[in-house]
């Protein structure tokens, strides 16, 4: 827990000491058995509130409940996209983005905004999407202060982490094409055969990176679990790497949300499934969490969607990742 500059209240200190007690959590089979204990919900998007395709079963009827109870909601996420592009995909996925007043805060707004201001006009060898996504790789460079892309790490400044299927080059002087080089099965299989030189290479010109999303799986509508940047960026770490990585689990963003909903902190609470960085982060930030169990750790549960696991389970999940979440729900459901 970070240091602060005041002295909480009595009750505020045993509020923080229950949120990081490892060893409890209540179960409960919808957020209905809890929506009288906090004004404000962070939300996580993939795994709660839609898998990328289509929104999760009762994500929709229950953000309108919990908008009917007056609730504020805001979303948090670990998306390497602009929290503007966040907001405009709700409509495709069900979701009315007007009642999310807290709006969207992403990891990939804020990596935006530390890239133009350290490094504008720079040049960055760039791992992102493919192709399909080259109209929002376009808009991400302007908002990384038209920021510069190669492919030659000797010219190159930094290393921009963004996705896991391309290295993409600088645009044709005579089209608009890119030149795009396949980052090889690891988005799949998590093999990083083909990442794993271009780090490398990169590690030894002591290029910094800079990470716009730090998950390390997502699952998909059919129930697959595809690898993400964060296991890269851990990866060039390992090899010797600096690496800066915005989004959960950094307290900053949380603190962030509490602000836009100007909520007290123990009003508000974090729906999220992963523990590594909805939980951890939580947990960091002294915020209360809930555990969508159904979500990127269902198949270490062993679990059915819309079941909830066995406490056992549970147990043995929070013990092996070493965080602890204040609730647990199969789905995000009322």
């Amino acid at each position: 827990m970070e240091v602060l500059s005041f002295l909480y209240a009595n009750s505020e200190i045993q509020t923080l000491l229950k949120i990081n007690d490892m060893t409890s959590y209540q179960t409960h089979e919808s957020i209905r058995d809890i929506v009288d204990r906090y004004y404000g919900f962070i939300l996580d998007q993939y795994g709660v509130l839609h898998n990328g395709s289509a929104s999760m079963d009762g994500a929709t009827d229950c953000v309108q409940a919990l908008h009917q109870m007056g609730k504020q909601l805001i979303i948090l996420s670990n998306s390497s996209s602009p929290s503007s592009s966040t907001i405009d995909r709700l409509p495709k996925m069900g979701f009315d983005p007007s009642l999310f007043v807290g709006g969207a805060i992403t990891s990939g707004e804020e990596a935006t905004k530390y890239i133009s201001k350290h490094y504008p006009k720079k040049k960055a060898i760039y791992l992102t999407w493919d192709a399909n996504t080259q109209t929002s790789q376009e808009d991400f460079l302007r908002k990384c202060g038209n920021l510069q892309v190669t492919t030659n790490v000797e010219e190159a400044d930094l290393v921009l982490l963004q996705g896991v299927q391309v290295m993409r080059g600088p645009n044709s002087s005579s089209s608009n094409n890119v030149e795009e080089t396949s980052l090889g099965e690891y988005m799949a299989t998590g093999d990083m055969t083909v990442i794993d030189p271009i780090l490398k290479s990169c590690v030894a010109q002591n290029l910094p990176m800079v990470c716009a999303n730090p998950d390390y799986f997502v699952v998909r509508a059919d129930g697959n679990a595809e690898h993400m940047p964060g296991k890269v960026a851990d990866r060039y770490r390992d090899l010797g790497g600096s690496c800066t990585s915005f989004g959960k689990p950094n307290v900053p963003h949380f603190e962030a949300c509490i602000r836009k909903l100007n909520l007290p902190k123990d009003k508000v609470v974090h729906v999220g499934d992963s523990l590594h960085h909805d939980v951890a982060g939580a947990n960091a930030a002294g915020v209360a969490s809930v555990f969508v169990a159904g979500g990127v750790h269902r198949q270490e549960l062993g679990s059915d969607f819309g079941i909830m696991p066995a406490k056992e389970k549970l147990d043995e999940l929070f013990a092996k990742h070493k965080q602890t979440p204040t609730h647990v729900i199969p789905t995000f459901r009322m």
